[in-house]
């Protein structure tokens, strides 16, 4: 697990804050950290302290406007620092309002700037409430992760940093907090990791894989679906789209049962990913620029598997059946092709206009299977779908479609509580003749150039969830990233994994 920083609670301890850590290691009362973490508020505010000035060798307040500091959150200044004979470096750490995302986004500051072997104690959240506590955690832990398949690394793993949080003996809820952070920020940390594995490893199967040793190790019930049985079965989707690689799609399910002892077990939830391990865009070729970074076209896939993992180990009393539709879409001889007329599973047909529109297909065929078969209280899918909910929101916010105005607003609410943001997109009825078609019941794309092209795929979708509560996440912008920045990491950020495990937890 490429997280490298660990985080535990000083509790109990009669320290109450950064200076007080400072006297106990002047005292030798308690051995020196590398860093000691002293948080800076909105304008620079920082809490009065004698020892911290004194270990400084100037106030606090001069180092902060020396070193220009605003408090915003993530902004980071070191100052060397005597404690007694000790020579440690304080750190000021902007808090900004203090929030849970200004909290959480300098978490992932501090968790990406120590080193390994370092050791941290900070203050930041003494005396905060627990949904505080947890989302700094979370930040200190993702802002950590790291990804590598260099062979230095391999040779030389890294010691983990460590994170020690001063509270006070109050704060009751802080401990419970922060285990709730590492359960979160550890399968955010699987979705990255499986995100960011080179496709030349990760092969439908290698996912199927996966899944298997998860589901052994968070007691998930498992059915792999080969590409024989996807035939028999009439998946017509899944079975086109992985028709023109040498590696067969399969389809994974995995199951999540709450213990017959729990109280408050409410739903049925089902959760299909999308799992296009690569992506070319079959014959209906990509540029080199397109391909570059479609191994995380299975980024929903990856949530889904992240998100099952965790179910047990915070208690979510609902029960929850993850589908991953699996293939690797290529052109070949025997690939699918422009013109095709595909049968999804249930019997509906659908014209192939474009076979880079190839992400649907896969999810229809789950979402039907779902509707017949699993009769879900609620259905979500979630997928790098399409570039247009990227150019309309950017790489921040996912797209959220949904027909149901109570769920829509649920996964919101979760999405503001856990940092996985969204943004409520319209389905505009008379969108769907965009997808009208002379030979099949509907078409995978547009036959013309009319743009919304996130609003016509989700409307596809619909066609697909039977009456079911139903909700739809482009996940295309926010699931990678370009660049580190607070608790997203460059390249897969495991976008929606929070989103999902805080909404199925009721936001515990």
């Amino acid at each position: 697990m490429p997280v490298s920083s660990s985080v535990t609670v000083m509790r109990g301890t009669g320290l109450d804050s950064a200076g007080d850590f400072l006297r106990a290691v002047i005292s030798g009362d308690r051995e020196p950290a590398d860093l000691v973490v002293v948080g800076v508020g909105a304008g620079g505010e920082v809490a009065a302290d004698e020892t911290l000035d004194q270990c400084l060798g100037h106030s606090a307040a001069d180092v902060i406007a020396a070193a220009q500091l605003t408090g915003k959150a993530g902004q980071v200044a070191k100052a060397p620092a005597r404690a007694g004979e000790k020579l440690i470096k304080i750190v000021f750490l902007g808090i900004g309002d203090a929030s849970a995302t200004a909290l959480r986004r300098a978490g992932g500051e501090l968790g990406r700037m120590i080193k390994p072997d370092e050791d941290a104690v900070t203050d930041v959240i003494a005396g905060r409430p627990a949904e505080s506590v947890r989302a700094f955690a979370e930040g200190v832990l993702l802002g950590s992760y790291r990804f590598s398949e260099k062979s230095a690394d391999e040779a030389d793993p890294a010691k983990d940093s460590a994170v020690r949080l001063i509270v006070r003996d109050t704060d009751a809820g802080a401990p419970q907090a922060v285990s709730k952070a590492i359960v979160v920020a550890s399968a955010v940390a699987l979705a990255r990791d499986l995100t960011n594995t080179p496709s030349v490893t990760k092969s439908p199967q290698w996912m199927a894989d996966v899944a298997t040793e998860i589901a052994g190790q968070a007691g998930l019930s498992v059915r792999i679906r080969s590409v024989k049985e996807l035939a028999r079965a009439g998946f017509g989707g899944i079975v086109a789209v992985g028709s023109g690689s040498a590696r067969p799609p399969v389809m994974i399910e995995l199951g999540y049962l709450p213990p017959e002892n729990t109280e408050g077990t409410r739903r049925h939830v089902v959760l299909v990913g999308k799992g296009i391990t690569f992506d070319t865009g079959g014959l209906s070729l990509k540029t080199n620029d397109g391909m570059k970074l479609m191994k995380t076209d299975m980024a929903g896939g990856a949530v889904v598997l992240a998100v099952m993992s965790a179910l047990e180990r915070l208690g979510v009393t609902d029960r929850v059946t993850g589908l991953i539709p699996a293939a690797e879409n290529m052109p070949s001889g025997s690939a699918y092709r422009p013109g095709d007329v595909l049968r999804q599973y249930g019997g509906r047909t659908v014209e192939v206009r474009n076979t880079d529109a190839e992400g649907r297909l896969v999810l229809a065929d789950a979402m039907a299977y779902a509707d017949a078969e699993l009769d879900p209280d609620q259905l979500i899918d979630l997928a790098t779908l399409t570039g247009a909910s990227r150019i309309a929101l950017g790489g921040i916010r996912a797209a959220l479609y949904s027909d149901r105005d109570e769920l829509a607003d649920s996964l919101f609410a979760a999405g503001e509580a856990s940092g996985d943001l969204l943004w409520r997109m319209p389905m505009p009825e008379e969108y769907l003749s965009m997808l009208d078609s002379a030979v099949a019941d509907l078409a995978n794309v547009s036959a013309g150039d009319e743009g919304a092209g996130s609003i016509a795929a989700a409307l596809f979708l619909r066609e697909f969830a039977g009456n079911r509560p139903w909700a739809h996440l482009d996940i295309a912008g926010p699931a990678r990233a370009s660049s580190d920045d607070g608790d997203r990491s460059a390249g897969a950020t495991g976008f929606g994994t929070r989103l999902l495990l805080y909404w199925l937890a009721g936001g515990s």
